[in-house]
């Protein structure tokens, strides 16, 4: 995953008039439940934000790809879960680990179409949440209203605190930590989010 970061955060800094379709694609296949496992959405908007001070990205392209590319995954892994059902849980990444399938189940089981907002922004049940919710026949304007919601909190949530991180390196920091005090704080609150998640759970 960290070629996959560093091949995309370069190719944005080099080609910012792209910064906006690249957060779409990078936030879509965040959130969409067949492709998050081996995309870093998150760490990648996070670094993304943290270039915005420096002006090495567009703002308004950044944010709006972003928002549009996580409403977009979430849809596509709602259609999904409505579209297939429980046959899913037989297809990759879920027949290795049946206990995905199950707990993105469990947590929609539990909290309703709350989940749907609360674990956009939770690694482990972002993309699996709306495929449950899907399967779960959730209502349609419910489950949209949430994703949408969520994924017009969730984007600027990460890039905020990203940018202000930016800024502080842009003033008291060399160019090249930037990255990595980015990914620092972004390892500190994945943390806090996993400890909140298990809180979910129990």
């Amino acid at each position: 995953m960290e070629s996959i970061l560093q091949g995309v955060t370069g190719f944005i800094t080099a080609n910012a008039m792209w910064a906006g379709p690249a957060m779409f694609v990078v936030c879509f296949g965040e959130s969409f439940v067949f492709v998050s496992l081996v995309v870093p959405g998150t760490s990648i908007l996070f670094v993304a934000g943290a270039l915005l001070p420096s002006g090495m990205l567009p703002f308004v392209p950044v944010v709006l790809g972003a928002v549009a590319g996580a409403v977009a995954g979430d849809g596509v892994s709602y259609w999904m879960g409505r579209k297939f059902g429980p046959r899913l849980a037989n297809v990759w990444p879920f027949r290795g680990r049946p206990e995905r399938f199950h707990q993105g189940i469990a947590l929609f089981k539990k909290h309703g179409g709350k989940s749907v907002f609360i674990g956009r922004f939770f690694g482990p049940a972002r993309a699996i949440v709306p495929l449950a919710a899907g399967l779960l026949d959730m209502p349609p304007g419910r489950f949209w209203t949430a994703n949408i919601l969520s994924a017009i909190v969730w984007a600027p949530a990460i890039l905020a605190p990203a940018a202000l991180l930016g800024e502080a390196a842009k003033r008291f920091a060399a160019e090249e930590e930037l990255v990595l005090s980015a990914l620092m704080l972004f390892l500190l609150l994945g943390l806090g989010g996993a400890w909140v998640l298990s809180r979910l759970r129990s």
